[in-house]
């Protein structure tokens, strides 16, 4: 049975890896061959990542392993072209939207930069930011229903600000050492379904449940 369409148009499909990618003047790229290329098994087949790519800007520099599928144009100095050998490979076509969004957040990371937030909610619960003497690293710190405080050293790169005791906000260029490092924090009191006390991330909310009654 012929299925019928309303619209006599032609199905366009939406490609997120051929999107463009938008830049400023302020934004370098380099890309580097790798000593030894990363070979990472798929199945029958094989991503080999031969390439190192440089993205710089005003926030800082981001470096990203390429596979050899995939090249970027930058003939365009107002954006960049993400393009791969074979469209209909199912590996390449599969990657292809995904390296396109990773190199995107790299430029908006170095441009603008990234930020998270962690909520702190629960009696007693406050977060803050102390400098270790010896090492002049700074730490999070919190107190989360514990005895003793809580924390982990700020990666570089990383800057927290505390607007309250119950904020904290994260800002840096790389996005995903971003929000690995708020991971690890919330991962310490992560939100509990009974009272809602814990750390929530950005703006995760939880649906309580009803206590059991004997």
């Amino acid at each position: 049975m012929q299925r019928r369409l309303f619209s006599t148009t032609a199905r366009s499909l939406s490609h997120i890896g051929s999107s463009p990618v938008f830049i400023t003047p302020e934004v370098k790229l380099s890309s580097t061959p790798m000593l030894v290329p990363t070979v990472i098994p798929k199945g029958a087949q094989r991503i080999v990542l031969n390439s190192l790519l440089s993205i710089s800007g005003p926030r800082g520099e981001i470096n990203m392993k390429i596979p050899e599928f995939l090249s970027v144009n930058s003939s365009n100095p107002t954006s960049l072209k993400i393009e791969v050998k074979d469209s209909k490979n199912k590996i390449q076509k599969s990657l292809w939207g995904t390296y396109r969004s990773l190199i995107n957040n790299a430029v908006i990371g170095v441009t603008d930069g990234h930020s998270s937030t962690l909520r702190f909610k629960g009696t007693g619960y406050r977060v803050m930011i102390e400098k270790n003497e010896k090492t002049g690293k700074e730490w999070v710190k919190m107190k989360v229903g514990r005895c003793n405080m809580e924390g982990l050293e700020i990666p570089d790169e990383i800057t927290c600000e505390t607007p309250s005791q119950t904020l904290l906000v994260l800002k840096g260029p790389d996005k995903q050492k971003l929000n690995l490092f708020a991971g690890r924090l919330r991962n310490m009191r992560p939100p509990e379904p009974y009272k809602g006390k814990g750390i929530y991330f950005n703006d995760e909310t939880i649906k309580l449940k009803a206590k059991k009654v004997k």
